[in-house]
């Protein structure tokens, strides 16, 4: 007995507490059974990374854009201009999340295009655990309401160099737990003497330089990276993510929390 496709979206569904009307159910059964052919041809064939059903398995790619990438366009900006390599062969694999207590866990964005947010906090999480030995978890929320006088939008999109210069010249960054997640754009309610992680200076790799990027991961500390998703990233599973990573000049679109290993999976 082959099992149907529709039997798998119920299961499906119960699994991810979703409910849909007459309507919405048909279209959303179609939706589903698309994206798993996808997933499946891909897993079928020899590549680096595995796909598989999740929580955005109902959604098409339109919409996941819609609710969780950028829609302002946005341009780089940084305090410093370069980063300064250094010399010597590299360490054959560096993962900052067997080094020591050095990176919080997954983060959930919900339906809110804060993923800029989310990288900056886990860079600077991790840059300020490695300086003190003190991981803690800091506030997206601060970011999404007060940073926008530093040409973020909040939920509608913003870049890390931005944010962080935010928390320069704001002198400092407040933790989740004094400034939760709401996931939602609302009003500026910082207090700076509540401030957890600070930030001195802000530096910019290059586009393209890969081996920038290395340097600064394998030498100094986890870093924040820009690049516009396509459509098989929201099937993502496990393995080495090994496509092409599209960053568009003014236009760098995030959905990565933080680039904490390498060899760096770019072409």
């Amino acid at each position: 007995c082959v099992l149907s496709e529709e039997y798998y979206f119920k299961q499906w569904m119960q699994e991810h507490n979703k409910v849909y009307d007459t309507e919405e159910y048909y279209h959303r059964l179609h939706v589903f059974t698309q994206n798993w052919r996808i997933i499946d041809h891909h897993n079928a064939g020899n590549h680096s990374f595995t796909m598989g059903l999740n929580q955005f398995s109902d959604m098409t790619f339109e919409e996941f854009r819609k609710f969780y990438l950028l829609t302002k366009p946005q341009n780089c900006s940084t305090t410093k201009g370069s980063h300064v390599s250094r010399t010597g062969p590299h360490p054959e694999f560096v993962d900052w999340r067997t080094k020591g207590n050095f990176v919080t866990p997954v983060k959930n964005q919900g339906y809110c295009g804060s993923c800029w947010t989310f990288s900056t906090t886990g860079c600077l999480e991790s840059v300020t655990a490695i300086a003190t030995g003190k991981l803690i978890s800091l506030s997206e929320q601060q970011l999404i309401d007060c940073a926008r006088d530093f040409n973020n939008y909040g939920c509608l999109g913003g870049l890390p160099s931005q944010a962080f210069e935010y928390i320069k010249y704001n002198k400092g960054l407040m933790t989740e737990e004094d400034y939760p997640y709401k996931g939602h754009d609302d009003t500026c309610s910082s207090e700076p003497t509540l401030a957890a992680a600070f930030v001195k200076d802000v530096v910019n790799i290059t586009s393209y330089d890969e081996k920038a990027m290395t340097d600064a991961v394998a030498w100094l500390n986890p870093i924040t990276l820009s690049f516009d998703v396509t459509s098989d990233f929201m099937h993502y599973k496990e393995g080495v993510y090994s496509r092409y990573f599209l960053i568009e000049r003014g236009r760098n679109m995030c959905g990565l929390a933080a680039c904490s290993s390498y060899p760096l999976p770019l072409v």
